[in-house]
C-alpha cells in the first residue's frame, strides 16, 4: 500500500470541510489553505447560508488566511479544494499570488483551472499558478454525485406530491386553473 502524501492528508481535511457544507444542504465544497506546512485557514460552501453569491469554500478561506497573515498576498501558500474553482474563485486565487492549487475534483461544467478555462495557469496574467488535479478525485466526486443525487430525489417526491395533492405554486388546489371558473 503507497504511503498517504501530504497532499492527501490536507485534502482529506478539505473534504472534511465539504462534509460541514453537506449538513447544511450546501453544495459540497471544501477548501483548506496550508502555509508552511500547517493548515492556517479552512473554509467550505455557505451560499445558500449566507445567501450570498461570494461566499464559496475558496473565498471563505482565502479570507481567513488573509487575516491570520496579515496580508492579502498568500505567496507562500497552498490552497486545497474538493472542486475545481469557477472564474470568480479562480480570480481570487490569482489575485491572492497563490503559488499552488490542489484539486480533487474537475467540475466540466463551470471549472476554471483547465475544465471549461484555464485561468490559473493562463498566460498574460501576473500570476500562474501550479495546479495538482486529482488527488482523491474518486471520493470528492463520489461525494459531490451523491449529494446532487439526493437533490434530485428530495424535487422528484416534492413534485411528485404537488402533483397527487393538484396544488400550483400557490400551495391552493385548483385556483386559477382553467376550467375551474375561477380565474
Amino acid at each position: 500500500m503507497a504511503a498517504v502524501t501530504k497532499d492527501e492528508t490536507y485534502m482529506r481535511e478539505a473534504k472534511k470541510q465539504a462534509m460541514k457544507a453537506y449538513a447544511l444542504g450546501e453544495v459540497p465544497i471544501g477548501c483548506v489553505i496550508v502555509y508552511e506546512d500547517k493548515i492556517i485557514a479552512r473554509g467550505y460552501n455557505r451560499r445558500n447560508t449566507d445567501k450570498n453569491t461570494l461566499s464559496h469554500a475558496e473565498l471563505n478561506a482565502i479570507r481567513k488566511a488573509s487575516r491570520k497573515l496579515g496580508d492579502w498576498r498568500l505567496e507562500d501558500c497552498t490552497l486545497y479544494v474538493t472542486l475545481e474553482p469557477c472564474q470568480m474563485c479562480a480570480g481570487a486565487i490569482v489575485q491572492a499570488r497563490i503559488p499552488r492549487v490542489v484539486i480533487a475534483a474537475m467540475n466540466p461544467k463551470a471549472g476554471c483551472a483547465g475544465s471549461v478555462v484555464n485561468l490559473l495557469e493562463m498566460d498574460g496574467f501576473n500570476h500562474k499558478v501550479q495546479v495538482t488535479r486529482g488527488i482523491l478525485e474518486e471520493e470528492c466526486s463520489s461525494m459531490l454525485s451523491g449529494f446532487f443525487r439526493e437533490l434530485r430525489e428530495k424535487k422528484s417526491v416534492k413534485n411528485r406530491r404537488k402533483e397527487r395533492n393538484g396544488n400550483d405554486k400557490t400551495g391552493i388546489s385548483g385556483i386559477g386553473k382553467k376550467g375551474n371558473g375561477i380565474t
